[in-house]
């Protein structure tokens, strides 16, 4: 099983999300300035040990829309593009790290 990737609409933005498995979510988030790649090795772990593990290039970084203006950059913005990641995967619950 290799890391897939795939682009999710979601808030107005188009996300790039790594993942890996099936089972219960495990939402990867990378901080300034890393990308889904600061997850690389934590993936294959995870989706080993009957998780699915999502890692997200968050709004602004990697091959996830930049849209313009820092307005465009809340907190308000950054929950939205998530609950609407987690929408597009069809969860209601995840783990977060």
């Amino acid at each position: 099983m290799e890391i897939t990737h795939r682009i999710i609409e979601t808030n107005g933005i188009k996300m790039h999300i790594a993942e890996q498995g099936s089972g219960p979510v495990v939402l990867l988030l990378h901080g300034f300035p890393e990308l889904w790649y600061s997850w690389r090795h934590q993936i294959p772990v995870l989706a080993a040990a009957g998780y699915h593990a999502v890692a997200p290039d968050m709004r602004g970084y990697g091959d996830t829309d930049a849209p313009l203006g820092a307005h465009n950059y809340t907190y308000f913005h950054i929950v939205g593009d998530l609950i609407g990641l987690l929408d597009a995967l069809g969860v209601e619950k995840v783990c977060v790290t």
